[in-house]
Formats: C-alpha cells, sequence, structure tokens
C-alpha cells in the first residue's frame, strides 16, 4: 500500500505541481491535497513506471488526462492531521497588507495620484481594477483578494516599448494583463490558484481581447496564502526581492534572451507575421509555461518588494533592502537590540490603511512602495551615477563594443508593489 506520496505533474494550464496524497483504505481511490482542500479522486487505471505506481488521472477542463505522473518518494507531510485542518474556513494566521506605487516616464510623482491603497473591502466584482492607467505609463500592476479562500494575489507588469514602432500602444497588453488577473483572482471560486495558473488565465483572457491587437509585456506574479505560502511566477525582467528582519532573504533572478531583451508574453497581429516572413526578425512570444516559479515561506514581518525594471534598472536588491530598513527601523516596525533584529509590537497598527492618502499618514506598506517609487526615480535621472543597467552594460555589451558607452541610470516607468506580511505571534516562527 503507498501512503504519504509525493505526486508531481503538469496541469492542463501547462504548470508543474506538486501534490501530497495517498492511497485510500480500498485502494480504488487516490487522497490529494490540492491547495487547502482535499480531493478524492478515484482511480481509472494504474500502471507502472519506473518507480511507484502512476495514477492516470482526467482533469475536468482537459481534453486529455494529465501527463508526467509520477511518484518519487515519499514526502514528510503528515497527511492525515492535514486532512482534518487544511481548509479554507480554518483560522488565518498570515495576512498581505499591500500597497503600491508609480511613475510613467516624463510624470512627476504626485502622492495623490501615484499611490494606490488595497483594501480588500472596497473590492467588488463589478468594478474595473485599478492597474494604474493613465499615471504609470506602460507599466502595471494588480493586486486582489482570491475569492474567499483568504488568499491574496498581487504583481506587476511591464509592456515591451518596442511595439509602439509598429503603431501597437504597449500599456494596452501590460495593463490588460493585469486587469484580467485582478478580476480573475475576485472571482475564482475552485479549490487552488497557482502563480502561473493566474497568468495563464489572464493571458488568454487577453488573446481573446478583439481591443487588444498585439504587444507584450513581462510579469511577476505572487499568489499567498493564509498559511504563509508564497507561489511566484516570474517572466522577464520584472522581478522581487523577500526582505526579512533586516536582510535579503531571497531575489529574484531576470529571464533575458539577451542583454535587454527580456522573455515576454505576446499577440503578434497578422500584419508583422506576414512582414516578419518576407523580410525575416520574427517578434518574441514566450509563454505562461516559460515563468519561472518558485515557492516561499513568509512570516510575520517579512517585506516582499515586486517591481518592474524601472527599479531593478536603477537600484540594485542590497539598495532596496537599505530604503526599507530605514523606514521599518524608523518607525519600530524591525527593531534592533541585543538579540538582534526582531518584529516591533506595532506592525499591525501601522499597517492599517487610512480612509484618505495624506503624505503624513498613509500605511507602512503603502510608503514603503512610495519611497522605494521616488528613489528609483531619482537614481533613473542621475547622470552621474551608474547604476545596475549601466553596469551590466558594460559588462554584456562593451566587450564586445568597445566604444559603446552607457552611463548613469536608465529613465524608464516605474511600478512597485509592496506587501508587508503580518500574522499572530505564533506564527512569527
Amino acid at each position: 500500500r503507498l501512503s504519504n506520496l509525493c505526486v508531481v505533474g503538469w496541469d492542463c494550464y501547462g504548470s508543474k505541481t506538486a501534490f501530497s496524497g495517498e492511497l485510500g483504505e480500498d485502494g480504488q481511490a487516490l487522497w490529494i491535497l490540492v491547495g487547502f482542500d482535499i480531493v478524492k479522486v478515484d482511480l481509472g487505471e494504474l500502471f507502472q513506471i519506473k518507480i511507484g505506481l502512476v495514477p492516470v488521472l482526467q482533469h475536468p477542463q482537459c481534453s486529455a488526462p494529465w501527463s508526467d505522473f509520477r511518484s518519487f518518494g515519499r514526502s514528510q507531510s503528515h497527511f492525515t492531521s492535514a486532512r482534518a485542518s487544511h481548509s479554507p474556513a480554518g483560522p488565518s494566521n498570515i495576512t498581505y497588507k499591500v500597497g503600491a506605487a508609480f511613475v510613467g516616464k516624463g510624470r512627476n510623482f504626485d502622492i495623490k495620484q501615484s499611490v494606490f491603497a488595497f483594501e480588500p473591502t472596497r473590492q467588488s466584482l463589478n468594478k474595473q481594477p485599478f492597474t494604474g492607467r493613465g499615471v504609470s505609463g506602460q507599466d502595471a500592476f494588480f493586486i486582489s483578494s482570491v475569492g474567499d479562500a483568504g488568499s491574496t494575489a498581487f504583481g506587476v507588469a511591464d509592456g515591451v516599448g518596442g511595439w509602439a514602432d509598429s503603431g501597437i500602444d504597449p500599456s494596452d497588453f501590460s495593463h490588460g494583463l493585469c486587469r484580467y488577473m485582478a478580476k480573475n483572482a475576485i472571482a475564482f471560486q475552485e479549490n487552488y490558484l497557482g502563480a502561473r495558473q493566474l497568468l495563464e488565465r489572464a493571458y488568454q483572457d487577453v488573446v481573446a481581447d478583439k481591443e487588444i491587437t498585439g504587444g507584450g509585456s513581462t510579469a511577476c506574479v505572487a499568489v499567498g496564502d493564509s498559511l504563509g505560502s508564497l507561489e511566484v511566477a516570474n517572466l522577464g525582467d520584472s522581478g522581487f526581492v523577500q526582505l526579512r528582519l533586516n536582510a535579503v532573504h531571497y531575489y529574484s533572478n531576470p529571464q533575458t534572451h539577451a542583454f535587454n531583451t527580456p522573455y515576454q508574453l505576446s499577440i503578434i497581429p497578422p500584419r508583422i507575421l506576414a512582414r516578419s516572413r518576407i523580410f525575416g526578425g520574427m517578434p518574441l512570444r514566450d509563454f505562461p509555461r516559460d515563468a519561472s516559479v518558485t515557492s516561499h515561506e513568509v512570516r510575520h514581518g517579512d517585506v516582499l518588494v515586486f517591481a518592474t525594471d524601472g527599479v531593478w534598472d536603477n537600484l540594485s536588491s542590497s539598495q532596496v533592502l537599505k530604503i526599507v530598513a530605514e523606514d521599518m527601523t524608523r518607525l519600530n516596525a524591525w527593531q534592533t537590540g541585543d538579540k538582534g533584529t526582531v518584529v516591533g509590537n506595532e506592525l499591525k497598527t501601522l499597517t492599517k490603511e487610512a480612509a484618505d492618502l495624506h503624505e503624513e499618514d498613509i500605511s507602512l506598506q503603502t510608503r514603503l512602495a512610495k519611497v522605494i517609487a521616488r528613489k528609483a526615480k531619482a537614481a533613473s535621472e542621475d547622470r552621474r551615477r551608474d547604476g545596475p543597467f549601466a553596469k551590466a552594460f558594460a559588462k554584456e555589451v562593451q566587450k564586445f563594443y568597445p566604444h559603446e558607452n552607457f552611463h548613469g541610470g536608465k529613465v524608464d516607468d516605474i511600478c512597485v508593489v509592496v506587501a508587508v506580511v503580518v500574522g499572530a505571534k505564533d506564527a512569527a516562527g
């Protein structure tokens, strides 16, 4: 009898997914932990492959059975106890307090227009999600609750500016992608929503949208649950850092085909396809399945910074940490003493969002997003200080073209989403 299996496969959205599970007592059904729910699956057929037994399952939204399912060893999870406790109705320990700041290239930063404070109670299925359109340029963002599961989804997207040369507004794709991610998240009523699954669904909606005729975008998307699990799908050169107690706990790596040529989702109009067949130079087209998917544990007091390349081309992860740490320690959200750095007792109060956005009383997460965006904009306009983009240019381009030079910051649209993780004392770890 097989028990405590870890089963891995590709789902019908192209996402690689891991499930904890065990065979039932009768040997005719497989119990699988999917997100927070326990799902019973009748086994239509079992056959041997290398190691273990492979269940052939039929997903209701797939035209063919899930492929590449295999047991690769026993998991260490306590599946029996999970069956009783992992459900959306259970207690929520972790919440994500999220805010955003953004400013388009050539615009001035305005606290009334360039900052967004997320409040879940203000969300509505009938209300169009705000993505920064009109202020953030070709950059876009979204923040949304995930149905009634107690999870939160958020992320950024950066429209590929080169599409403007073909008469296509690059912001249509990036803002459309974020709008559909927000709408899919809040309307979600199934068992589990992964970050790449959310990106895939939104991409398909963009492709089906007759008003979006072409364009492309990078994306960095997260879904965090109330148990402290965060899944991130990153495609291209947007990215994120996870900061914990005055240290960089994790930072993402960009996906690029070549220097300054990121992975990108895209719609290629027929006229451009026809022109490419004649003259060559096919536009880039990547897919949600190409995104790098990572899983993370978050803790009380962590700060998650998601941003487009307008930030990362001008600020390094260590510089972002310094910016965040200054405000976190000044406001006693992080406190340093004899026992090192700990989370302050007022974090929950600091992250409470005010009804009106005034400079002096915005929440901690919105304040952090605002400060990072302002620092990135100042660095982008500084011609005397070489930022990460200028340093990468010297390393990647000048070795082939020694007479080419790029110095200073890189002017671009800027978009930042900051999530401060707030949990119960016993969830702090």
